[in-house]
């Protein structure tokens, strides 16, 4: 039976979209072996492991008061203790590892001593989970095993390659493109694009290295902290995936014939 991954991009709330996606493959009766994401990706990956459906992640998430979570740190690494979010993700993971997840999940975060992608597929959960969404400068870095971990997304917000050996045909969800009309106003505006064009940069050669991506153009609309607009980004990722099923149910068809 051939093994399909799906790699999950990060992109803040814009990450919704993964959810929707989510649903739609399971529609489609595409049996997914194994899932990597970092990021909110790893976040979705991670919480559709443990069983949820993509409409209860969405109803667990979207009831999180985000500002609650931002607990000032002060510290020489970052302004913001990530305590909160591991307190946030207790109730659903503190007793469970990578081997309760179904599909395999991977997460990806950066180890920001080494500058590498650091992947974890085996003990706890929460650790690599907080780790892979600290972002470089506003959060603390997390120091699990070793590593001194920051936001995967920062040299990989694309994490294919660690799908090698565990999957057949890779699916890469990305949920970053850019509106490339839209003009830069404020400095709120200059933060986000230039996110965006480096991340992006990481990005753009390892869509060459799946087999069929999905991102869904209403994105680019919609800014990475827009949680306003969360069922409608949720609805672009499911929308846009049955609009590319046939495609992509036909390519799967066809790998299968060649493997």
């Amino acid at each position: 039976m051939m093994r399909i991954g799906l790699t999950l991009s990060g992109g803040g709330a814009r990450s919704f979209a993964h959810l929707g996606v989510l649903k739609a493959l399971a529609e489609l009766q595409l049996p997914l072996a194994v899932i990597s994401g970092t990021s909110s990706g790893a976040i979705a990956a991670v919480l559709y492991g443990i069983g949820l459906s993509p409409e209860e992640i969405f109803e667990r998430v979207t009831e999180v008061k985000f500002m609650r979570l931002i607990r000032p740190g002060f510290s020489r690494y970052g302004l913001i203790n990530l305590s909160k979010l591991e307190e946030t993700f207790k109730p659903v993971l503190e007793n469970k590892t990578f081997a309760d997840l179904n599909p395999k999940v991977i997460i990806s975060a950066t180890d920001i001593n080494r500058g590498t992608s650091v992947y974890f597929s085996e003990g706890e959960l929460i650790k690599p989970l907080v780790a892979s969404s600290a972002l470089p400068f506003l959060c603390q870095p997390v120091s699990y095993q070793g590593h001194l971990l920051v936001d995967g997304g920062l040299i990989n917000n694309l994490p294919v390659e660690c799908l090698a050996g565990y999957a057949d045909f890779t699916i890469a969800v990305h949920v970053n493109p850019i509106d490339h009309q839209r003009d830069v106003k404020s400095l709120r505006d200059m933060v986000e694009r230039t996110c965006q064009l480096a991340i992006n940069n990481n990005v753009t050669p390892r869509m060459q290295a799946c087999d069929f991506l999905i991102e869904p153009p209403p994105l680019k609309y919609y800014r990475l902290l827009d949680i306003k607009h969360a069922r409608e980004m949720f609805e672009a990722g499911y929308e846009h995936t049955i609009e590319l099923s046939e495609n992509l149910l036909a390519l799967l068809e066809r790998h299968r014939l060649n493997v």
